[in-house]
């Protein structure tokens, strides 16, 4: 990740609450819990920016908004933060105050109706209330909202509340009819690709019209050209869809693959590796390993999850993996990839992995709380927090199914 001036951003040590708190681990909760005066300051400071990864996949905001409740923090700076000028601070405030809201908030519920009736980006914050809200929360808000549309169609017509406002809203501007022409067949579309005359944007429609179709075999030796190197700056890199259509061949690709992940050209052995990890055997075994401890040296944070995935099928034949599985679920701010690395290390250490799973309950990404649910080791504090799970508003219908079920009895 990188600030606003491109600079990388640097996480504090993992081992301090700071650090914790930053990479939305169930720790930094815990610690919170036994340090609030503490707490309260790193919270803050989470507050004041950005700390995901990956804004578009890692999960934050339940995480910071429980947070907040449980320290009873203000949310004036969260409150100038919906009202600011910046869009960014503007979108994380609003998810966190209606995660708030939804804890009993009546402060942050106010908040942001009251942006919906004069704030700049109203229409995001009600497309957020229409999906995390009870529909009383906002039903009376539709008279203004449609008096701000001024005959316009809402910038998310399919998202509620505005299909529960269906009368009161424009009819949306039906675009003239499309006719779709006939796709190529296979035969033609494996020219197209093993022709070198064909232009990057032929191959990718090619590819396109593949990745949608049943498995190609045919297009196995093919492989290793259908990549582009434009821009320049980007490196090699495979056509769009190539990856799809060659993940549809499943168990037939192994044995190519295994070639490609040889290769000394970098985009076609994490082609190669991908394939194995996810479809490949035992004997696949050391060059996966050896891609894991790789990335792990150059501070890859990105994709490892998918290597991850690949290990947990060998059980306890990949044991090997478990050190570096552990420190990547230890260290790493990309969140998303995290549920990967417990469950993995949960299938290649059976029974070993208590610490990790109980942990998780509070972990900031719900897979890693769900999987927890289901998994972590009985106790009493195991049974107390599936109780707060099971009655939390701010948690899916999933999670707090799962949280009852294990309460009950019924999971294991």
């Amino acid at each position: 990740m990188t600030d606003e001036s491109g600079e990388p951003v640097e996480y504090a040590p993992v081992d301090t609450l700071l650090g914790l708190l930053e990479r939305g681990r169930g720790a930094g909760w815990l610690w919170v819990r036994e340090d609030r005066e503490a707490g309260a300051e790193a919270v803050l400071d989470c507050l004041r920016r950005e700390t995901r990864y990956d804004r578009q996949c890692d999960a934050r905001h339940d995480y910071h908004a429980l947070l907040v409740r449980e320290l009873a923090l203000p949310i004036d700076l969260l409150r100038q933060q919906l009202d600011g000028a910046d869009e960014d601070d503007h979108d994380r405030a609003r998810e966190i105050l209606a995660a708030l809201a939804l804890t009993g908030s009546v402060e942050a519920r106010e908040v942001l109706r009251r942006y919906v009736r004069s704030g700049r980006w109203w229409q995001g914050v009600l497309d957020t209330l229409g999906e995390r809200w009870p529909a009383p929360w906002w039903g009376d808000l539709a008279e203004v909202a449609v008096g701000r549309l001024d005959g316009a169609e809402p910038d998310y017509p399919s998202s509620e509340p505005w299909p529960s406002w269906r009368e009161s809203v424009p009819e949306p501007r039906r675009s003239a009819r499309h006719v779709q022409a006939l796709a190529p067949g296979n035969v033609r579309l494996l020219a197209v690709l093993a022709d070198g005359g064909s232009s990057a944007s032929e191959r990718s429609a090619a590819l396109s019209a593949l990745a949608w179709r049943p498995p190609v075999p045919e297009i196995l030796p093919l492989v290793p050209e259908l990549f582009t190197a434009v821009p320049a700056e980007l490196g090699a890199r495979p056509l769009p869809r190539l990856g799809r259509v060659v993940e549809r061949l499943g168990v037939l690709a192994v044995g190519d693959a295994r070639v490609w992940a040889a290769s000394d050209r970098p985009w076609l052995a994490r082609l190669g590796l991908a394939v194995l990890a996810r479809h490949g055997g035992v004997r696949d075994l050391p060059p996966l390993l050896a891609e894991l401890e790789r990335q792990w040296a150059a501070g890859q944070w990105c994709g490892s999850d998918d290597l991850a995935d690949g290990l947990a099928r060998f059980g306890p034949a990949a044991v090997g993996a478990a050190p570096v599985l552990r420190r990547f679920w230890e260290q790493t701010p990309h969140s998303y990839e995290r549920p990967s690395y417990l469950r993995a290390l949960a299938a290649i250490r059976p029974g070993a992995t208590g610490a990790e799973l109980t942990e998780s309950l509070w972990d900031c990404e719900e897979e890693s709380r769900l999987f927890a649910v289901e998994h972590a080791p009985d106790g009493p504090e195991l049974r107390c927090r599936l109780a707060e799970l099971q009655g939390s508003p701010v948690e899916s219908e999933e999670l707090r199914a799962a949280a009852a079920r294990r309460l009950a009895g019924g999971n294991r």
